[in-house]
């Protein structure tokens, strides 16, 4: 800091509602601040180059291409005369400037004293940077990337007003399926306004609930207009979005970031219009072909299903259900019947064995030895108990005896034994 800053300072009070600083003495203040700065070295896009013929001094608009930042920067007329190729808007540049506060105004400006194009190979070289970045945080992952419906209710498509990329992402769409419904939002698709564009627009269509897919496209160009489709802040758009995102650019050689982390890479517009949508031809032929398949599956399943139930109907338990019922209720009369017949023969047989064995038994007892005239003779022993009379020892005189005969018992008394 100058001897004469610090004297200022030491001569200027501090401000109070009481005492308030003049605008001069804050802009002064301020512009002290700002020149301690000293001169940088600054990276941006250039924007609004105005280098009228005749003026001495050319004023330019300095962006920041992952920020809606910028800065106005100004330069000698010959400095910007001097650079080949003349710069155009969208280009990037490094500048050796000094950041200058003018008091009349209040406007912070660069005064730049050197700019340097950026060129092919660096950008090539940050693009590389920036996609191992991209990568390493997963943006590329394959696993992360959405598959595309196969009938969108509606497509968004972002792309430069009345392009080619428009003109051949519509007509192929719609030559495809007719009914597509797409909403088209025109963005600058190169320079420095390409960038905040294509991100609002994106945010836009992400959120509208009748937006399936959204297509990106632009036609070829060189390494400096594809610039934009490799902007860190529109790849972690498209990353952060909640609709499937196809990046149409029409280019072979570079792959812009977008590329690699859009849901879908189509080399060109038109591979994008045959990408979003089915073919309604192809897709009425499929059906047709399903259908056919789908007849004949059908009509062989009927007839074999058919073959089957005329052999089952031919099988003789179908053909008379009530025939082997009836023959097997004649078997069963028939053995019911031999049954009986060899109940009645054992019974009979049976019967004809009990009366010989009754009359057996009838002449071998006592009764029939009774009824020829012979007695039974019982006497009642010293215990009580009726006993046959086998001997004239067992009773004595005047002992009571029970005579059986054939039809009935007389009662005796003993009268003089005889041995």
């Amino acid at each position: 800091m100058s001897s004469s800053t610090e004297r200022s300072r030491a001569s200027t009070p501090a401000s109070t509602s009481e005492n308030p600083w003049p605008v001069r003495t804050v802009a002064r203040k301020i512009a002290d601040w700002i020149h301690r700065l000293g001169a940088v070295w600054v990276e941006g896009q250039v924007t609004q180059i105005s280098a009228r013929p005749g003026t001495q001094t050319s004023f330019l608009t300095l962006r920041d291409p992952a920020a809606d930042v910028s800065m106005t920067v100004t330069c000698p007329a010959r400095l910007l005369r001097s650079i080949e190729p003349p710069l155009r808007d969208g280009a990037s540049v490094v500048v050796h400037a000094r950041p200058t506060f003018f008091l009349g105004r209040g406007t912070l400006s660069l005064r730049a004293d050197e700019i340097r194009p950026v060129g092919i190979g660096e950008l090539l070289a940050r693009i590389e940077r920036l996609r191992k970045l991209l990568a390493a945080e997963g943006l590329f992952a394959p696993e992360r990337k959405r598959p595309l419906p196969f009938l969108p209710k509606g497509v968004g498509l972002i792309t430069g007003r009345a392009s080619a990329a428009e003109h051949d992402v519509l007509v192929n769409a719609q030559a495809r399926w007719p009914a597509v419904k797409i909403r088209v939002l025109n963005t600058a698709v190169q320079g420095a306004r390409a960038v905040p564009q294509i991100v609002r627009a994106l945010s836009t269509l992400d959120a509208d609930p009748d937006i399936d897919v959204i297509v990106i496209a632009r036609g070829g160009g060189s390494v400096e207009d594809l610039l934009p489709f490799s902007d860190e802040t529109l790849c972690r758009a498209v990353a952060a979005a909640g609709t499937p995102v196809v990046s149409a650019i029409g280019h072979e050689p570079d792959s812009p970031l977008l590329d690699l982390v859009a849901d879908r890479r189509c080399s060109t517009p038109t591979d994008a219009g045959k990408t979003v949508v089915p073919d309604v031809v192809e897709e009425t032929a499929r059906i047709h072909q399903l259908r056919d398949r789908a007849r004949r599956a059908l009509h062989g399943w009927v007839d074999t299903q058919c073959r089957l139930l005329d052999q089952i109907r031919s099988r003789p338990s179908l053909a008379d259900p009530f025939g082997p019922i009836e023959r097997r209720a004649a078997e069963i009369e028939t053995h019911v019947e031999r049954g009986r017949r060899a109940i009645l023969t054992t019974l009979t047989h049976e019967q004809s064995a009990l009366a010989s064995a009754r009359a057996r038994l009838a002449a071998l007892g006592p009764s029939a030895t009774l009824e020829r005239g012979y007695a039974v003779v019982q006497y009642t022993d010293d215990a009580g108990e009726l006993r046959v009379l086998r001997s004239v020892t067992e009773v004595g005189d005047s002992a009571p005896l029970r005579v059986r005969l054939a039809d009935g018992a007389v009662h005796a008394v003993v009268r003089e034994p005889e041995p």
